[in-house]
């Protein structure tokens, strides 16, 4: 795969879907479909709730026989319970932890680079991607019961970039195996690309048509990855590439926002140049740092004439844009220097109109119905005391990006 951005190709389905009411239905009848493999990544994997539902498919898919992968992240993901663990461990599930936190936790020099990603394929026909981790809308692992379901989307794609995820996944999958040895994990990775290629390829291909038959409808879509080998800039340079291209309007809905200089630009850019550029951002207190290191740049961006929108029902987990009504990305990359420069995450790009109307419609509606506009008087006005915070939560960003050797903000 190189390194510059591959633009969308057609042959593709793609349903949005909000929140886990949506994505785990949709998912638990996939895997209960499932036939041959279940590949399943998530940051969190959260046992409580609706979690538990997906939790038990995949163990309903382990006993007859599928061969079930599931990867977590080190930090995101907790031990399961131990009735979990005895119940996966006798059903065949085989569970992986991303980096695991030594003694040191979050003070070990690597221990930032996290598995962010939320993927699952299923017989290498469907993938699901998106914001969504495998837990209940209703339930935070830190602050208990919510009043109000989280906001986030993910979208459900079968097509050709189904190919490209099974093989981003089983890279990953056989680089864990590895324990983390360089020279096995290259190996691995370059004799599971020659076996993805060669699955893709047979994949990919349509069967032909019967004349006068109906076509599905099928969306232009590519599959988009950050890491920190071969695709550390590809999600910021999609959404520059679309932000610069912008004609009439850019919606944008992410949870942690505290874009790099050139992204800044891009969006001041455009709203100079008489595009409406609108911002739908956290407006409930989660974690110090990602809350307030964002608020520092809202005063270029509301001087620019940029809408910034605060969501505050519950918490806001998205990680969406629509452009112009036809350029949409759903995934789970938040625009701020943890997803765009260290952790490895992955959004689908679709270029459809049906589902950026879908999209934008969800979005103004959040706007609209939920959201705070922020004045520019109200921003310049904002308590000392929160000036204050603000800036020692970007000054703990900007350090520990020193420490991982990153220059952003």
């Amino acid at each position: 795969m190189s390194h510059a951005f591959s633009s969308p190709r057609g042959g593709h389905e793609v349903r949005l879907l909000q929140g886990s009411v949506e994505l785990f239905p949709a998912l638990i009848a996939a895997i209960d479909e499932a036939h041959r493999e279940v590949r399943l990544e998530t940051y969190i994997f959260d046992f409580s709730g609706a979690g538990a539902e997906v939790a038990q498919a995949l163990e309903r898919a382990a006993r007859r026989g599928v061969s079930v992968k599931v990867a977590v992240d080190g930090f995101g993901t907790a031990p399961p319970p131990a009735e979990w663990h005895e119940r996966f461990r006798q059903a065949g599930v085989r569970w992986r932890v991303y980096a695991p936190l030594g003694w040191l936790g979050m003070l070990w020099l690597g221990s930032w680079r996290r598995l962010h990603r939320k993927l699952c394929v299923v017989d290498g026909k469907v993938a699901f991607c998106g914001g969504i981790n495998v837990l209940d809308d209703f339930h935070d692992p830190s602050y208990g019961r919510l009043k109000a379901p989280r906001l986030d989307f993910a979208v459900r794609v079968t097509g050709p970039l189904v190919a490209e995820v099974e093989a981003s996944m089983g890279r990953l999958w056989l680089r864990m195996q590895a324990a983390y040895d360089m020279r096995r994990a290259q190996l691995a990775d370059a004799l599971y690309s020659l076996r993805a290629a060669k699955i893709g390829r047979v994949r990919i291909k349509r069967p032909p048509t019967t004349a006068g038959a109906p076509l599905p409808h099928q969306a232009r879509a590519a599959l988009v990855l950050r890491d920190n080998l071969r695709n550390r800039t590809r999600i910021e340079r999609a959404y520059r590439r679309a932000i610069g291209r912008a004609r009439e309007e850019i919606i944008i809905a992410n949870a942690y926002f505290a874009p790099g200089r050139k992204m800044r630009k891009a969006l001041v850019s455009a709203a100079q140049r008489g595009v409406k550029v609108q911002l739908l951002l956290q407006g409930r207190y989660e974690y110090f740092m990602q809350f307030y290191a964002a608020r520092p740049i809202y005063g270029a961006l509301l001087r620019a004439g940029v809408e910034i929108h605060e969501y505050s029902p519950s918490f806001l987990h998205a990680k969406v844009a629509v452009i112009d009504g036809r350029w949409a990305t759903v995934g789970s990359s938040n625009l701020d220097p943890l997803s765009l420069l260290l952790a490895r995450e992955a959004n689908v790009v679709v270029e459809d109109l049906a589902f950026a109307a879908l999209l934008r419609t969800r979005l103004m509606q959040a706007i609209r119905q939920e959201g705070r506009q922020m004045s520019a008087d109200e921003y310049r006005n904002r308590p000392l005391r929160q000036r204050a915070m603000e800036y020692v939560a970007l000054g703990l960003m900007r350090l520990a990006l020193a420490i991982q050797g990153k220059k952003y903000l």
